[in-house]
């Protein structure tokens, strides 16, 4: 683990001002994210999980506190952020090269080596044979794929993902959460993922920070350790851990899901 973070939050707190009166909905976040580290992120429904990530993003500005990303303040949206929402939010009229390639072309950046980079990684994870194809063509998961590899062309320190999977059915989520999961870690990605799925969390993530109800505060952060098939790491294979159920059911209680 690298000693210096590439994430760090700060006392992040956040009050919303409404025709009511205030709203606290995060108050006093702080903890640390270090390279390569997959930190997963579960709480209560409304408890305020996408909002810190929109503030780690720098969509949003916190009431108070700051964010550092490889020891600079975020201020506002970063090229070194890449941020991947509930929707692959593919354009349909690109095909689906045009689309990885959409970041860098952003930025005037594309060139031949970018585009044998993009083609590279669409043959490494199944996509190279639809490289020519339009996203109504593809499906959900395929483009969570696609919507990935985007991400990484623009090669971002951290990585943010907002239940990713969520809208797909459970079957194709298990599929492609196992298929992105390995994907990060081979790439070596910094990645904070929000997720209400437990047994997600705990398979992907290397820690897990447990959020309490609005506003939220940390309530506990667990380091995932478990056994998993030598030679065989992947987000399904860990599922069978013998630990799995242990972590599971602390998540589970510290959630208060049966209230």
């Amino acid at each position: 683990m690298s000693k210096d973070p590439v994430l760090e939050v700060k006392n992040i707190s956040m009050i919303y001002h409404t025709l009511n009166g205030e709203v606290k909905a995060i108050e006093n976040i702080d903890f640390k994210v270090y390279e390569g580290e997959i930190i997963g992120i579960v709480g209560p429904s409304g408890c305020g999980k996408s909002t810190l990530l929109s503030i780690i993003s720098g969509l949003i500005k916190p009431s108070t506190g700051e964010v550092i990303v490889k020891g600079k303040k975020i201020t506002k949206p970063s090229k070194n952020i890449g941020y991947m929402f509930q929707k692959e939010q593919l354009f349909e009229w690109r095909n689906i090269l045009q689309n990885v390639l959409l970041g860098l072309e952003i930025q005037n950046k594309v060139d031949k080596m970018a585009i044998e980079k993009a083609e590279r990684l669409l043959n490494t994870y199944g996509l190279g044979e639809f490289k020519e194809s339009y996203p109504r063509q593809l499906s959900g998961g395929m483009r969570q794929r696609a919507a990935l590899i985007r991400t990484l062309m623009v090669e971002p320190e951290l990585l943010l993902l907002d239940e990713p999977f969520s809208a797909l059915d459970y079957q194709t989520r298990l599929a492609i959460s196992d298929e992105i999961g390995l994907i990060l870690k081979k790439e070596n990605i910094t990645t904070l993922m929000v997720t209400h799925d437990i047994a997600e969390a705990i398979s992907i993530s290397d820690r897990v920070i447990i959020l309490s109800n609005r506003p939220a505060t940390i309530k506990e952060i667990i380091d995932i350790e478990l056994t998993c098939p030598e030679g065989r790491w992947s987000p399904i294979n860990c599922r069978e851990a013998p630990e799995f159920r242990h972590y599971f059911n602390r998540i589970w209680k510290e959630l208060d899901i049966h209230v």
